[in-house]
């Protein structure tokens, strides 16, 4: 990548060297504080948020206003007694090896994680961005959403993360994202064409106290809860005997769509052979 200010232009134009992808930024602008970033976010219309800026880089777009937040303070794990706070600017690579979110739920965020193209890209796409953005083929939010998990808006508030998903999209900026720290026993599982590949179809299962969780991503619409398999994982005993008819349910309540990367009637049949086995290992099932 190379950035350079043309003599005749007022704008920043970054690009991608032997390629004709671009964006291009009149004006950089690095808030002190959430506040002012929000205020110049609303009073701005050409203004846009900054991450990463991993997918920027792979299209074309003018900026008027770009907001760096990298002045707030948002790129840490944090643990407090009952929440982990994780900013906003925090990237994937921190979350696949941070210690803290490693020890907990059977490391299910940091495996999440791990299949995302390569280091590099990581260390660079932030969870902020990410969850946002409501990615379809994100890695990480199924995994987030088998959790307690909520999402810290600027002008929005707090709200679980199953209630942000679904709601149409507003400007403002995700701050930070709380999740709560429990015992839960967790798993995921994705299935791509190639390693370097977005992921076909994305699995992340929970269970907590007898409560179950299962959800499907990368469908290839946002990921979703299915409600009527995680209420049979709910009541699944010891003996674990009903492991193919939870996966059947799951793949039969969702929706699945067609695209380059795979067909729906592929990705439901491929849902089964992945709740099958994320919840064999949620539930310690031989």
């Amino acid at each position: 990548m190379r950035a350079n200010k043309e003599d005749n232009k007022s704008y920043w134009k970054t690009e991608s060297i032997g390629g004709d992808c671009m964006f291009t930024v009149g004006r950089l602008a690095q808030p002190d504080t959430i506040e002012e970033a929000y205020r110049i976010l609303m009073e701005e219309r050409d203004a846009a948020i900054l991450g990463g800026c991993a997918f920027l880089r792979m299209g074309s777009r003018k900026i008027g206003t770009a907001i760096d937040l990298t002045h707030l303070d948002l790129k840490a794990v944090r643990e407090h007694e009952d929440w982990m706070e994780i900013g906003a600017m925090t990237t994937l690579r921190m979350i696949e090896t941070d210690p803290a979110i490693n020890n907990r739920f059977d490391g299910l965020l940091a495996e999440a994680v791990k299949p995302v193209i390569g280091v590099q890209f990581r260390s660079i796409v932030t969870v902020g961005a990410t969850v946002f953005s409501k990615y379809g083929f994100s890695d990480l939010i199924p995994a987030l959403l088998a959790l307690e998990t909520e999402v810290e808006l600027a002008h929005g508030g707090r709200m679980a993360l199953e209630t942000f998903l679904n709601r149409p999209f507003e400007k403002d900026i995700l701050v930070r994202l709380w999740i709560r720290k429990d015992e839960r026993r967790a798993a995921c599982r994705s299935f791509r064409n190639s390693a370097s590949d977005f992921p076909i179809l994305t699995v992340a299962v929970s269970l907590l106290a007898g409560q179950g969780r299962i959800v499907i991503g990368a469908r290839p619409s946002k990921a979703e809860i299915a409600l009527k398999a995680s209420r049979e994982l709910s009541n699944l005993d010891a003996n674990c005997p009903r492991i193919e008819e939870i996966a059947s349910i799951a793949a039969d309540e969702m929706s699945f769509g067609t695209n380059m990367r795979g067909s729906a009637e592929y990705r439901r049949e491929l849902c089964k052979v992945l709740v099958k086995q994320a919840v064999a290992e949620v539930a310690a099932c031989k």
